[in-house]
C-alpha cells in the first residue's frame, strides 16, 4: 500500500474516532453542578402567581431571603456557581422571569418592565413572603430597579449587576452591541420561515458572534452539537460543555428564550412607563452598583452594559448607592463567582 495512502487512512480513522468520542460525550454530558446544587439542598419548584407559572429554585432557610434575577437570554441556572455558597447564609430564591427558562406565560402576555416587575412583586409577596434582598444581572438588574422603585416595602437592599441603565433606552440602545440581539428577536417574529426555535434561528444568523467569541468554523460545529444533544435528551436543559462558560449558559438560556422579550426592547415597548432616571431617583433602599468591563467597537458601538458616564449618573440619582468596578465580563456571577459571593455577603449582611 502506498505510504501516503496509509497515512491518509490513519488520519481519517483518528478523526472518525475523535468525532465519535465527541458526539458520545456531548450527548451524555451532565453538568457536575447539578449534584452540588442538590447536595446544598437547592430544589427546583413551580408556583402559579396570577397569570404566570413561575419556575424557580429555592435553597434551605439559612438566613434572610435573597432573590436572584438572571440576565436576558439566560435562566436561573446561571447562578449555579454561587447558589450553594450563598445558600449557607441566605434563603436563596432564583427565578426564571417571564420570557426565560421554564416559566410560562399566556400568549398575549406583555413583555414590559411594568408587567414583569408587577408579577415579580407578587412572587415576592406570595411565595417568598417577606422583604428580600434582590440582586439582578443585566435585564434582571432593570427589574431589580423597578422593584426597589415601585415596591419598596418588599425590598431590603439591592445589588445591580452590570445593568444596562440608560443604554437600553432609545436612542442610546441603537448604539450598543445588545441591539443586534434585539433586532434578531424582532426579525424572527416577522420572518414567516421562523418555526419557533429561536436558538437555531440565532445560531444560523449569528456568524459575527461566533467569529468573535468561539472562533472560526465554530458556528456549524455548535449547531451540530446543539441538535445532537437535544435529540438525545428531549425536554432536558441544553448542556454544551466545550464552549466558554458564558457562551454555554447563553446557549442553554436561548434554548428556552421567548424572542418577544428581546423584540420589546427593539420596538421600545419594554420601557413603556419605566423611565430609568425617574425610577432610580425613587429608590431609597441601600444599593450596590457593580460595573463590569466595557469598551467601544471601531464604529463607536458600546460593547458592554454601561459607560463610565452612565454608571456615574446611576450613582448620582440613587440616594444611598455604593459603586464597585469588577474586572470581568457582563455576567460577573459566572466569570468571578467568588468575588460576586463576597460582594453579596458583605453588602447585604451589613444592610
Amino acid at each position: 500500500m502506498n505510504k501516503w495512502l496509509l497515512i491518509l487512512l490513519i488520519v481519517i480513522l483518528v478523526i472518525t474516532v475523535a468525532l465519535f468520542s465527541l458526539i458520545t460525550y456531548m450527548r451524555h454530558y451532565k453538568n457536575p453542578s447539578d449534584d452540588i446544587l442538590a447536595n446544598a439542598g437547592i430544589v427546583e419548584k413551580t408556583a402559579q402567581v396570577g397569570s404566570v407559572l413561575f419556575n424557580y429554585a429555592e435553597g434551605p432557610d439559612n438566613g434572610p431571603a435573597l432573590l436572584l434575577l438572571h440576565a436576558q437570554t439566560l435562566d436561573l441556572y446561571t447562578y449555579h456557581l454561587v447558589m450553594p455558597e450563598l445558600s449557607t447564609k441566605f434563603h436563596v430564591f432564583a427565578v426564571d422571569y417571564p420570557g426565560h427558562g421554564k416559566t410560562s406565560v399566556p400568549d398575549d402576555y406583555k413583555m414590559s418592565a411594568n408587567q414583569i416587575g408587577s408579577d415579580l412583586a407578587d412572587f415576592l409577596q406570595n411565595i417568598i413572603g417577606e422583604p428580600a434582598y434582590v440582586t439582578g444581572n443585566s435585564s434582571g438588574g432593570l427589574l431589580t430597579v423597578w422593584l426597589a422603585a415601585n415596591k419598596p416595602d418588599l425590598v431590603k437592599a439591592i445589588v445591580l449587576e452590570d445593568p444596562p441603565l440608560f443604554s437600553s433606552e432609545y436612542p442610546e440602545i441603537e448604539h450598543t452591541v445588545a441591539d443586534k440581539l434585539f433586532r434578531a428577536s424582532d426579525n424572527a417574529l416577522q420572518d414567516r420561515s421562523y418555526a419557533g426555535n429561536f436558538l437555531d434561528y440565532w445560531i444560523e444568523n449569528g456568524t459575527e458572534f461566533f467569529k468573535t467569541y468561539t472562533g472560526p468554523f465554530s458556528q456549524q460545529l455548535i449547531r451540530f452539537a446543539v441538535n445532537s444533544y437535544k435529540s438525545a435528551n428531549p425536554g432536558k436543559p441544553l448542556e454544551i460543555a466545550f464552549v466558554p462558560p458564558s457562551v454555554q449558559e447563553m446557549l442553554r438560556g436561548l434554548n428556552e428564550y421567548d424572542p418577544r422579550f428581546g423584540a420589546a426592547f427593539y420596538n421600545g415597548t419594554w420601557n413603556e412607563g419605566f423611565d430609568h432616571a425617574e425610577a432610580l431617583a425613587k429608590i431609597q433602599c441601600p444599593t450596590l452598583l457593580i460595573q463590569a468591563n466595557f469598551d467601544y467597537l471601531t464604529d463607536g458601538t458600546l460593547n458592554g452594559a454601561m459607560s463610565h458616564e452612565m454608571a456615574d449618573r446611576v450613582v448620582s440619582l440613587i440616594n444611598d448607592c455604593q459603586y464597585v468596578k469588577v474586572d470581568a465580563g457582563h455576567v460577573t456571577n459566572i466569570e468571578v463567582p467568588d468575588q460576586f459571593i463576597q460582594l453579596i455577603e458583605d453588602f447585604c449582611l451589613s444592610n
